[in-house]
């Protein structure tokens, strides 16, 4: 255990000076610096760079100025930068204009924190609405809010969307199957928890579910590894299996028939392209990426300024342990035959 903490903190708080870049055999991914703990930005740059959809919309925008402070302008730099080798530092402005948005310097992040925040800021700040709506519906998971109320049975509905699927794990083993199907599965709403009711005009006992309405092209996932637990923050290190492909009929068994009545085609595939990786605790940890590019079905591990190819073994090294998963990506396998 202690050599473990010696190399995080190596990894952490090395000067990024220090580095030397290391590429992968063929040169598809690159890797980039550690400055001051950027690991998570850097992981979460390089599930972005392995979705080409997301650069082929950025690219129909040719903005007339330079705006530093731009984060879907400094987003296209940094991708189209990463995909050039002689940029020794592609990616150190889109830190920069991220420092002046949202998160602190020298400070740990949480990865689905920033990966939200991001696609926000990129909504906010394209100034196209049809390409800022593009990015939208790319990752955009719609479902709506269905509270039915135990008295008069009337039921209320409320749309909403989501840019990651949070999927609460169990401290005992867990499939991500298992764990969409408890996401979705419905829940007694009573003592103290009761809903009100328009058609009663009072509080009832209730049943709360959702109802998935439609899914992405580039759908996140998730693993809601940390949890509260009297005020202290702890990760879960329990198992948690992922596929490598699968039917979205894995949807359909986590919900009831009067809530799934029109839910997502459940002949889609998906296949799995990043995996963003947290190593260490909920107090000290570190951000690292396997991506798959879509032009090549090889896996590539980056661990800020190294990569190397990797295997689907590896990934499923990520089910459990200190080394775990901690976001998923998929892609509908429709809209990217090499996928």
């Amino acid at each position: 255990m202690g050599a473990f903490w010696i190399k995080m903190a190596y990894r952490l708080y090395i000067p990024y000076t220090s580095y030397r870049y290391s590429y992968s055999r063929d040169d598809e991914v690159r890797g980039l610096f550690n400055y001051s703990l950027s690991c998570c930005v850097n992981s979460l740059l390089q599930s972005f760079s392995a979705t080409t959809e997301l650069l082929d919309i950025l690219n129909k925008w040719h903005p007339d100025r330079i705006e530093r402070n731009n984060i879907p302008q400094q987003l296209k730099k940094a991708l189209l930068a990463m995909r050039d080798k002689s940029h020794l530092a592609p990616h150190r402005d889109f830190l920069d204009s991220l420092y002046c948005h949202a998160i602190r310097r020298d400070s740990q992040q949480d990865a689905d924190e920033i990966f939200h925040i991001i696609l926000n800021l990129i909504q906010k700040q394209l100034p196209d609405p049809s390409l800022a709506q593009e990015i939208r519906n790319l990752y955009e998971i719609k479902v709506e809010t269905q509270v039915q109320c135990s008295e008069c049975s009337c039921i209320q509905q409320e749309p909403n969307s989501l840019f990651s699927l949070p999927l609460a794990i169990q401290e005992r083993g867990n499939t991500l199957e298992s764990c969409i199907k408890s996401y979705f599965q419905l829940q007694k709403l009573v003592n103290g928890e009761e809903h009100h009711c328009n058609q009663c005009e009072q509080k009832q006992p209730s049943t709360h579910g959702l109802k998935l309405v439609s899914l992405p092209l580039i759908l996140c996932v998730h693993l809601k590894r940390f949890r509260n637990d009297r005020g202290f923050i702890k990760k879960l290190y329990s198992e948690v299996t992922f596929p490598e492909n699968f039917n979205t009929s894995i949807f359909a068994a986590g919900q009831s028939e009067n809530i799934a009545n029109d839910s997502p085609r459940a002949d889609e595939h998906y296949s799995l392209y990043a995996v963003i990786v947290h190593i260490g605790s909920a107090m000290f940890g570190h951000y690292t990426a396997y991506i798959r590019p879509t032009q090549d079905q090889t896996w590539y591990y980056a661990d800020d300024c190294s990569v190397r190819s990797a295997t689907w073994a590896d990934v499923k090294d990520t089910y459990k342990g200190h080394d775990t998963a901690y976001l998923l990506l998929y892609r509908k396998k429709s809209c990217n035959s090499s996928g």
